[in-house]
């Protein structure tokens, strides 16, 4: 057995290596767009064997270009083309991806005069929506990359191009999406915008990435006339850092100072000094020492303690890194010395760093984004809606209004859809806007009717609904349709309120036609009931606790008089539609009319903006209640056409033909016809 123990672990490495090689062909969860290839086109990269896709089918605007051709040569594929923005400020991807997952997103771009004017533009990159980057180009042949490793917190993400105005016309070459694994990048204080990620060890100028990098980092040689390099042809073990997996052939070679008794040292400059830097660093040692040798060594940022002593294991990969470095200034130094008792200097195989990008403008509510997004999709609305609805607030979408609250997302507020050219019926998802306060859908081809819950809100003054000029739309609560698609309303309950009214209508004008003429009220404001104050008004309805009904004109709330009488308490909503005017002729109608079938004004209150009726409190319901066919004790027709009878009396008592026509007439015939 103990001759087969070599064998076992002989085997086991042989194993991981081969998970690791397969692990690294492995494109799983990749997103490799070449912005600008033709629809539906679809290519492996030949150095890479990355595959990649057009773009066509992640944005809806720009222009396909392709770059000089001479440049071809020279660059690799996904390079070839752009896809560029002359139109409109802002242009964006829209990329559906995992939410939750670490992500290294990539954006590249190389102009390679592909407009053939040589104008050398500088645009701003966008991340969702906050500002990413500004792309500025400098020579045609540069390949810019833009790199940053974010957790995104929906299923979908916005890549976008904003134009400065006058500075040229925005482009891309392509967006790349690699998944990382969980926890080999620390993303709690933020996105991580890449600084550099560099390969010490490299004596040429190749670059690395997918497949000896197995999620697709891309590692860029990084020399110093002062260091040496050491090199092994050994397997590195990348198990012992199975979250980083630093690329093998990068880990394979490492710097150190030519004069070993000197530190190894890096420099970088932070434009802002209150930047938040992230510093990672990977080790290997690629000497086999000898049993005299060592090797350790300490890290110091612009001189002061930081981190170690290391002591790098042989072919075994330790990645090093820490919370935000303490901000120092503009000039961070990281320096590494040896250990007394190290006989060799210090080594460096790779490092990373990235700065703390702080996303703090919010997307918009997802619900509003979904609804919104549904509705363009419905009318095939060609508005220049892209990116996120509400923000940033300079971008947002034509014909849209938002709320913009620092403690929350922002909310879609108005929607104007008027003259757009819709047509079909009104879509279910305007009704999911929660806090719609307007919505204009005039002069379009709408059909069928609105939907319930926009008319209640518009009834409950909730919403302002502007419909007209859509000649074949039903605004009435309950429609059907006729033989030829046009929409009527109709009654909705059993004998229904409105047969009701016409009834009592019809009566009442019987009852006039037979009476002397001359009579016309002559009404007044003035009223016998009792004037209430608002302090007592919201003494009567215990601060308004309970609402009992409500409809255009405001809420009813219960309350309750001396010696425990209920009453019904109808308070003005301020922003109500009906006004004032309404508030005089309700209350003027009960003060002159007196029937056992309408209900008995107890008083009111106008004091200042507050203004109330209070009525007789009616335990059991009102009229509709007890004409629909969902009530138990429903009124047989002899007992709808007797209280019709009766009621159109009382109104001719009360000489009320020029007052009824004043007044509401859903007030008469849906308000106040109620029984005890």
């Amino acid at each position: 057995m103990e001759g087969f123990q070599p064998f076992i672990f002989a085997f086991l490495g042989v194993l991981s290596l081969i998970l690791l090689l397969v692990h690294a062909q492995d494109q799983s969860g990749f997103i490799s767009i070449d912005c600008g290839l033709p629809a539906d086109s679809t290519y492996k990269e030949p150095t890479t064997s990355l595959d990649y896709i057009s773009d066509a089918n992640f944005i809806d605007t720009g222009i396909s270009r392709s770059v000089v051709s001479e440049l071809k040569a020279t660059i690799p594929q996904p390079l070839w083309n752009v896809r560029s923005f002359p139109q409109g400020v802002r242009n964006c991807y829209t990329i559906k991806i995992t939410r939750g997952t670490i992500y290294l997103i990539r954006g590249t771009f190389l102009y390679g005069n592909y407009d053939g004017e040589g104008n050398l533009p500088e645009f701003d990159l966008y991340l969702g929506t906050n500002m990413w980057d500004t792309v500025k180009v400098e020579n045609a042949s540069d390949c810019i990359i833009k790199e940053l490793i974010h957790v995104p917190s929906r299923n979908y993400i916005h890549v976008c191009l904003v134009n400065r105005t006058g500075r040229g016309t925005p482009f891309i070459s392509a967006i790349e999406f690699r998944p990382l694994n969980n926890g080999s990048y620390e993303t709690k204080y933020g996105s991580l915008a890449l600084f550099l990620r560099a390969d010490t060890g490299s004596t040429g100028n190749q670059s690395y990435r997918y497949p000896d990098d197995a999620r697709d980092r891309i590692w860029t040689p990084y020399n110093r006339n002062e260091w040496k390099y050491l090199s092994t042809d050994q397997h590195i073990n990348r198990i012992s850092q199975a979250d980083y997996q630093p690329a093998s052939v990068v880990m394979s070679t490492a710097a150190t100072p030519i004069n070993e008794s000197a530190p190894m040292e890096l420099y970088w400059q932070a434009d802002n000094p209150n930047t938040k830097f992230f510093f990672k660093m990977h080790f290997t040692e690629v000497v086999k020492l000898e049993p005299n040798q060592s090797r350790s060594f300490t890290t110091l940022l612009n001189g002061e303690y930081w981190d170690g002593p290391y002591v790098p294991g042989y072919l075994s990969i330790r990645t090093v890194y820490s919370d935000p470095l303490p901000p120092v200034g503009s000039t961070y130094n990281i320096s590494m010395f040896k250990e007394e008792n190290s006989t060799l200097p210090p080594i460096l195989n790779a490092f990373e760093i990235y700065f703390v990008k702080d996303f703090l403008q919010p997307e918009t509510e997802r619900a509003d984004v979904d609804a919104i997004r549904k509705i363009k999709s419905t009318y095939g609305i060609k508005r220049n809606w892209q990116g996120d609805p509400c923000a940033p607030k300079k971008y947002l979408w034509e014909g849209l209004d938002c709320s913009y609250d620092a403690d929350n997302a922002p909310r879609i507020t108005s929607l104007n859809l008027s003259s757009s050219g819709l047509t079909g019926e009104i879509s279910a998802d305007t009704s999911n806007f929660l806090m719609l306060q307007s919505l204009n859908l005039e002069r379009n081809k709408l059909t069928g009717s609105v939907p319930r819950e926009l008319i209640e809100r518009r009834d409950n003054d909730l919403l302002s609904l502007s419909v007209g000029e859509n000649p074949d739309l039903c605004e009435s609560r309950s429609c059907k349709k006729k033989k030829n698609n046009i929409v009527i309303p109709i009654a909705s309950v059993g004998g229904g309120l409105l047969i009701f009214t016409f009834i009592v209508m019809a009566i009442y004008w019987g009852i006039r036609k037979r009476t002397k003429q001359g009579m016309v009220a002559k009404s007044s404001i003035k009223t016998k009931s009792r004037q209430y104050s608002y302090s007592e008004v919201v003494s009567i309805t215990n601060d308004f606790k309970t609402i009992i009904g409500g409809g255009g004109f405001g809420n009813v709330y219960l309350g309750t008089l001396e010696e425990d009488t209920k009453v019904a308490v109808k308070f003005l909503r301020p922003s109500s539609n009906q006004g004032y005017k309404e508030f005089q002729a309700e209350a003027q109608l009960l003060t002159i009319v007196h029937h056992q079938n309408l209900v008995s004004l107890v008083g009111y209150c106008d004091e200042d903006g507050n203004k109330a009726l209070i009525y007789e409190y009616m335990a059991n319901g009102n009229l509709l209640q007890h004409l629909s066919g969902t009530n138990a004790n429903i009124l047989s027709w002899n007992e709808r056409l007797h209280i019709a009878v009766d009621a159109a009396h009382g109104l001719q008592t009360n000489q009320l033909d020029e007052f009824f026509f004043y007044t509401d007439f859903n007030i008469f015939a849906f308000q106040f016809l109620v029984f005890a």
